[in-house]
């Protein structure tokens, strides 16, 4: 969700009376006496009916709308599904009973929406509801459609059409979600966040002039909000004024000194100018407050190759491979609470007992042989005969299996067989061009063979790495900017 704290609901008429009939003398004095706001006396009067006829459909919709108008949301709810068990397409009932279920943003409203579209498909209001309904779902194609359809009822709806911009977004329609997000911030033009939401987009599309425009403004007015500093910092530097971007960016880690996505932006820019050591400046500030982050540890691997520092590149790259591996193996075994809660010992048992019923089955095999190479304190893998028999079969079984791969790769480089090292990374890369881990195992790999003419091998492989690293951190930026709900207060920090 974008940021925003408004909500919109929406009034039905009530309809008392059967279409193109005559209301009969009790439903009269019932209507009557919720027009005159008699609650009390409506619900008796509803309820003596009621006993006389339990059948009568409108008077169950008339007990749920006085339910209703008292507060008595379930009793309401429970009144007009016996009225639609009755009648089911009965409109006020209907209408009474999604007004209740869309207010508590209840999915149960979107099967009744849909059977009164299909009774009138032109109902834009129906439309609208049954789009943010979609949309909270997750389904944005089908709250597309419905957007569409409400034509001109959203536009002056600030929870829908954020909704439907967010919509777009997800589906890929960056372009009308721009168009869409103009309306926003026209119809807020006080609030920041309507054109937050837009400089994303502009952004996203490479049109950073235009959300510099927008941005501007913002920053002379407040520099409190790091998100907006980061934004603006990507569009500067894409526009090539370098020491703006630099000046954001070290304002957004000052106001939000632990999001490790700020450091390595930093880490990146220092990258593209050939300013390593200030790089690792930075990101050394950052570790000492978020020491188990691994893209930490690959920026400033990077920074150090790039100075042909590999001891130590190679030091950050173990570690980030521990930490990121450790992330890896908890969502291959979510099955296996023993090993997220590193039981090893009854975890390692449990796996042979499973593959004594499941011998071919190349995730055990890989879990075992993960388990039995980690049982030391360092970073190190520790090997025995068992890991490497296991993770052997692994491959074999199934060989674009990636992890089991690159763990193949570091018993390898463990033991210092530097050449079947290189030869597993490259198989790694052969399934997967893109894997990071494959990529600093090759380098480290390539360069303590000895190997002649690697040289230009190393280089090329950390510039992708690079490359990678920034594309990784673009698209967990982008995501995280899409989840922006409310606007923030001031940090306490923040300058004034």
């Amino acid at each position: 969700m974008f940021r925003s704290g408004f909500a919109v609901f929406f009034v039905w008429a009530a309809v008392f009376a059967a279409q193109g009939q005559q209301a009969n003398a009790p439903i009269a004095a019932i209507e009557s006496l919720i027009r005159s706001q008699q609650y009390d006396q409506a619900l008796e009067s509803a309820r003596s009916a009621l006993q006389q006829a339990p059948g009568n459909f409108q008077l169950w919709t008339l007990e749920g709308v006085v339910l209703s108008l008292k507060g008595r949301s379930d009793g309401a709810i429970n009144a007009y599904e016996k009225a639609l068990s009755l009648s089911p397409n009965y409109p006020a009932a209907l209408r009474g009973e999604v007004q209740l279920l869309f207010t508590a943003q209840d999915k149960r409203a979107i099967p009744l929406l849909e059977r009164i579209l299909k009774a009138d498909p032109r109902d834009k209001t129906a439309h609208e509801m049954l789009a943010l309904l979609e949309a909270k779902q997750g389904n944005c194609k089908i709250a597309n459609e419905h957007f569409l359809q409400s034509g001109d009822v959203i536009a002056t709806h600030p929870q829908s059409l954020e909704a439907y911009g967010n919509c777009l977004v997800n589906t890929q329609r960056q372009q009308e979600a721009i168009s869409v997000f103009e309306q926003l911030s026209a119809l807020l033009p006080q609030r920041t966040y309507p054109k937050y939401d837009l400089a994303v987009m502009l952004v996203e599309t490479k049109q950073y002039d235009a959300a510099l425009k927008i941005l501007e403004p913002i920053l002379a007015a407040d520099m409190s909000d790091s998100d907006i500093l980061s934004l603006a910092a990507e569009a500067y530097e894409a526009v090539g004024n370098t020491p703006r971007a630099v000046a954001l960016l070290r304002q957004a880690i000052v106001l939000s000194p632990t999001n490790s996505s700020y450091y390595i932006s930093f880490a990146a820019l220092c990258m593209d100018h050939d300013s390593f050591q200030v790089g690792i400046d930075m990101i050394d500030a950052g570790l000492q407050r978020i020491s188990n982050d691994g893209s930490l540890y690959i920026s400033r691997g990077l920074l150090y190759a790039k100075l042909a520092q590999f001891d130590k590149a190679e030091d950050d790259f173990k570690t980030a491979e521990r930490y990121g591996t450790a992330q890896s193996l908890s969502a291959y075994a979510t099955d296996l609470a023993e090993i997220e809660k590193d039981h090893s010992e009854h975890a390692i048992s449990q796996i042979r007992l499973q593959l004594k019923a499941h011998p071919e089955n190349p995730m055990l095999h890989y879990l075992l042989a993960k388990l039995l190479s980690t049982k030391g304190d360092d970073t190190e893998v520790k090997v025995s005969g068992e890991a490497m028999k296991s993770v052997l079969i692994a491959v074999k079984l199934k060989p674009d299996l990636l992890d089991a791969r690159n763990l193949l790769t570091s018993m390898y480089m463990s033991s210092g067989q530097y050449n079947l090292a290189i030869a597993q990374s490259r198989l790694a890369l052969k399934y997967a061009p893109s894997d990071r881990t494959a990529i600093y195992h090759l380098i480290i790999s390539l360069r303590k063979s000895k190997q002649a003419g690697t040289g230009d091998e190393i280089q090329t492989l950390v510039k992708r790495l690079s490359e990678l690293q920034q594309e990784s951190l673009k698209h967990e930026t982008d995501r995280n900017r899409y989840m922006l709900v409310e606007e923030k207060a001031p940090p306490a920090n923040s300058p004034q």
